[in-house]
């Protein structure tokens, strides 16, 4: 889908004076705060973005100051998972 946004000349070039790509900022805008509303997930922002690793969506993130929210839910989950494969290794 395509989306356009009329900016005025004025304003687009204020917001063009610390350079880049006044369309790629917007995108980028709008999918950190789809993130940031549970829109979006990690794995739609990396398609939306076009970042072909999780680690270059980690880095973008990471310099735009988005953390993950890690839960204790999270927690929970991962540590079942970790004594599945534990368990799952032990047998013959």
């Amino acid at each position: 889908m395509e989306v356009r946004v009329e900016i005025p000349d004025e304003v687009a070039s204020r917001l063009q004076i610390n350079g880049g790509d006044l369309s790629r900022r917007a995108l980028e805008a709008l999918a950190i705060e789809g993130y940031k509303a549970g829109e979006l997930t990690e794995s739609q922002m990396q398609q939306m973005l076009g970042f072909e690793t999780r680690y270059e969506l980690d880095g973008f993130l990471k310099e735009r100051g988005v953390y993950f929210e890690y839960t204790d839910e999270d927690l929970a989950h991962e540590e079942e998972t970790s004594r599945f494969l534990q368990e799952a290794r032990a047998k013959p």
